[in-house]
């Protein structure tokens, strides 16, 4: 995949204080409007009636070329965060719904969950569901933060790759994050520890793994410690590392700058040049 574009969300040169500050000056505003949204996703999403489904293809990613046109993109499945539910992806389905992405649904896993290793299969028998009713043989995934760790332990550990085109995560702790040490108390959040069995299971070999990860970082993640930790490293996996700059945790499923990173993302057919690739967004 070619270099994805560098924009800018700030003119100018900004001082690193600064920038902190509009940060979380945006985190603010964007969490007081989450707030009032969040009612609104508490509901799981209807569903269709199943189709047929077409046979999973055998095939790793796909070949270089132009991009899907958009009858034949793959259905995009949209997971949040911890303690967090469907609402909070409602401008980046706006923006894919928009620019051509005809199926985008998300999903709301409880906020009781107890362990990231039964979510992730759950999250498979979703993502089964999902190819039958649409009869895609595959689908997106766009991840954000404990939910894109979620897929990645789905895709990598328990075979969704057969089904999972494309994972992209959205300030998501690979590595592991040290924030908040209180919050340890609740088992999730343990497991998203760097010494946890979880991140060390995912450190393991992946040989053969046929999804293709983009990994959304941001240099001003407060949730994020260090902020590295959102990047995937890992000599298995095709992966792009996309650093965000001058945004925080809640604003990259929000930013009209990383909603086009992502379309961009999902756009691309990949191939052997991607691995381990980074650019920079936003």
């Amino acid at each position: 995949m070619g270099a994805l574009p560098v924009l800018s969300a700030f003119s100018g040169a900004t001082r690193p204080s600064t920038a902190l500050l509009r940060s979380s000056a945006l985190e603010l505003a964007i969490l007081t409007c989450h707030v009032l949204l969040y009612p609104t996703g508490v509901v799981q999403e209807r569903r269709a009636a199943p189709v047929a489904v077409l046979p999973v293809p055998p095939e790793p990613p796909d070949p270089p070329g132009p991009p899907d046109p958009p009858e034949e993109r793959p259905p995009v499945l949209l997971l949040h965060g911890f303690l967090d539910n469907r609402s909070v992806f409602v401008l980046l389905r706006h923006s894919l719904r928009r620019h051509g992405w005809g199926q985008v649904t998300s999903l709301n896993y409880s906020p009781f969950t107890r362990d990231l290793r039964a979510a992730a299969t759950a999250l498979g028998r979703h993502v089964e569901e999902l190819c039958a009713r649409t009869g895609a043989p595959r689908v997106d995934v766009v991840g954000h933060s404990l939910g894109g760790l979620m897929a990645r332990y789905h895709v990598q550990r328990q075979g969704g790759d057969a089904r999972v085109r494309t994972l992209v995560t959205l300030g998501t702790p690979h590595s592991g994050t040290r924030v908040a040490p209180l919050a340890s108390v609740h088992p999730v959040v343990r497991q998203m520890r760097p010494d946890s069995d979880v991140i060390a299971e995912l450190a393991r070999p992946a040989p053969g793994c046929r999804t293709r990860f983009v990994s959304f970082w941001s240099d001003l993640d407060q949730i994020m410690t260090p902020v590295e930790t959102a990047r995937i490293d890992h000599p298995d996996l095709v992966v792009r590392n996309i650093r965000v700059t001058g945004v925080g945790h809640l604003a990259l499923p929000v930013h009209g700058a990383v909603a086009a990173g992502v379309r961009q993302a999902l756009l691309s057919r990949g191939g052997a040049d991607d691995a381990h690739g980074t650019a920079s967004v936003a």
